[in-house]
């Protein structure tokens, strides 16, 4: 039987359940207003189901299958055997407990689910198709909308991911046999996270990139100390160089053909090919333009300080929105726009958003660099503990890298800070409250930390800033 289109209104529309759309709905919902999510495919959107999630699973089990064979110089032998299949079972099982734990959430928040593609009728209606033969449509009227349909790998021509042996960045997760020799084609943080996890699984990697290094955005001091170990881990790399196309080689396998700026022709025996060159908004289908909302040339909606688009009542967040794409960017985004439609102060603050990237070593950033600072007009001061002086970083056997924290000379208050090393991920946190509290230098140098810990060579840090550091030498 076809259901027939029905019409119902709510407050609040929330277009994706990602970690911007299903934060922003179950804040709304908070708020006291009927609130709505329209959820095509999975809870928790790209990040939870084909992105942060799963590839830090499997970054895990990677790295403990790593260490257990290459211990031999703490007196550990072994000789792990990787289960492919279970490993990507087990991490299945994480994505669809997180998953289902969203869906309770809104439940428990009072946030009306529904399950469908939305597609925009006018500025205060969209059409909700449903799944499955005969399951028909709705027609939802709203007062307030919140789009949140995320990103999706950007695909090269003459690369489509319909092949089986070209991988997106799902498909490398979702693998369950490690292929012999795995092509890369991006040296950006996708690319490198995934060339280290299966570097350590027994992959011959070989990373082509356009331009003349790795993870363009960071600092050179930072971006090379990854380089280097991942080249310690059998990674090869191909700088300078684009994916031109593949071909299947005479003895099996495929050819993967590159080409120069200047027109000189490589190739490369692979199994497997990633493509990792970036993401691209979801927008096609939404039919924004019926709404009145235009995009930009690479399909971003673009919206203020406050989350909203052309269209005032209709807001945007997350990687639809544009940079910086983070997952926990998104979810600060919808609860500020849940607070603007529920008529508090809210606004975006960008000054204090870290990042991460889950490479061996983790990089983990926030606010300026050195010479970003001196470019905004900072005299700045500049401090660096060396991981290879922490003595919690030597019991782990993993020295690479250090922490840098970089602040006003004048004043002393943290502008922000470059973490390499081991757990930057987590150490990075503390940089970015200190710039988000307005912390000085001395705040964070006077703060007992527990010893012997990672957390320490960011108080060293703040120390040599100060020149007053004593575990290591004063710049």
């Amino acid at each position: 039987m076809v259901v027939g289109d029905v019409t119902t209104g709510t407050e609040v529309l929330v277009i994706g359940a990602g970690p911007g759309g299903y934060v922003a709905a179950i804040r709304a919902a908070q708020e006291g207003l009927d609130t709505t999510l329209v959820e095509k495919d999975a809870y928790g959107g790209a990040c939870l189901n084909r992105g942060c999630i799963p590839s830090k699973a499997l970054i895990t089990g990677s790295g403990l299958a790593h260490e257990a064979g290459n211990a031999e110089f703490m007196g550990v032998h072994a000789d792990p055997a990787v289960d492919m299949g279970k490993m990507v079972e087990w991490k299945d099982g994480v994505v669809d407990r997180l998953t289902g734990g969203v869906e309770k959430l809104c439940k428990a928040n009072g946030v009306n689910l529904i399950e469908g593609t939305a597609s925009f009728v006018g500025e205060d209606t969209v059409r909700v198709a449903h799944g499955g033969d005969g399951q028909g449509s709705e027609t939802l009227s709203f007062e307030h909308a919140i789009v949140s349909t995320g990103s999706r790998p950007i695909q090269i021509r003459g690369f489509d991911f319909a092949e089986d042996h070209v991988w997106s960045s799902a498909d490398a997760l979702d693998a369950d046999t490690v292929p012999d020799r795995l092509g890369i084609v991006g040296g950006g943080y996708i690319g490198m996270e995934l060339a280290t996890t299966y570097a350590k699984l027994g992959a011959d990697v070989t990373v082509v990139e356009m331009l003349d290094d790795i993870l363009d955005p960071y600092e050179d001091d930072v971006k090379r100390v990854v380089r280097e170990r991942a080249a310690e881990l059998g990674v090869e790399f191909q700088f300078g160089e684009g994916a031109s196309e593949w071909a299947e080689a005479p003895d099996g396998g495929y050819l993967l053909h590159t080409e120069t700026k200047g027109g000189e022709e490589s190739t490369y025996g692979v199994d497997k090919i990633l493509v990792a060159v970036g993401r691209q908004p979801v927008t096609d289908g939404l039919d924004v333009e019926n709404a009145g909302i235009e995009t930009d040339d690479r399909g971003f909606i673009e919206t203020d300080d406050r989350t909203r688009t052309a269209v005032e009542h209709i807001h945007a967040v997350g990687d639809v929105a544009g940079d910086p794409m983070l997952a926990h960017t998104a979810s600060n985004e919808g609860i500020v726009a849940a607070g603007v439609i529920a008529g508090e102060p809210a606004a975006l603050d960008r000054q204090a958003v870290p990042a991460a990237v889950f490479t061996d070593p983790e990089i983990g950033t926030v606010g300026m660099t050195e010479a970003e600072a001196e470019d905004a007009g900072f005299d700045p001061a500049v401090g660096e503990m060396p991981f290879n002086a922490s003595g919690r970083a030597m019991t782990t056997g993993h020295t690479e890298g250090f922490a840098r924290i970089v602040a006003d000379e004048e004043t002393g208050f943290v502008l922000g800070g470059q973490i390499v090393g081991p757990e930057a991920s987590e150490l990075i946190a503390e940089v970015a409250l200190a710039v988000e509290m307005g912390a000085t230098l001395e705040d964070v140098a006077a703060t007992v930390h527990t010893h012997p810990t990672l957390a320490e060579a960011v108080m060293e840090a703040a120390e040599n800033a100060r020149g007053q550091a004593i575990h290591t030498l004063n710049r």
